[in-house]
Order: structure tokens, then C-alpha cells, then sequence
């Protein structure tokens, strides 16, 4: 979660609900899953340029 978050942050890209999704991290499967949580508007049209920067 941290990588994502710094790479997030350096690209300008800040998600302030990104954290690990605890129900994911518990039970027999232990597979961790990191919930991006929710943004503005704003900050989805900056993720959507910068996504779109790095699919050329």
C-alpha cells in the first residue's frame, strides 16, 4: 500500500481513503487487498490522465 501510495503521490495523485481492506487479511486465505477508497472529482480526472499518460 505504501508503494502505490508514494507512486500515487509522486504522479500527483493523492486518494486519501487508500488504505488495506482488513476483511481481505483475515480468515484461512490471507489475501490482502488494498481499497482505493474514494476521491473528488478532481483527483479521478487527474488519476484518468495520468493512467492514460502511462497506457502510450
Amino acid at each position: 500500500m505504501n508503494e502505490v501510495r508514494e507512486a500515487m503521490t509522486a504522479a500527483g495523485v493523492i486518494l486519501p481513503s487508500l488504505r488495506i481492506d482488513l476483511a481481505s487479511c483475515s480468515g484461512d486465505a490471507k489475501r490482502p487487498l488494498i481499497e482505493l477508497g474514494r476521491c473528488n472529482l478532481d483527483m479521478a480526472r487527474k488519476l484518468a490522465s495520468v493512467l492514460r499518460g502511462c497506457a502510450r
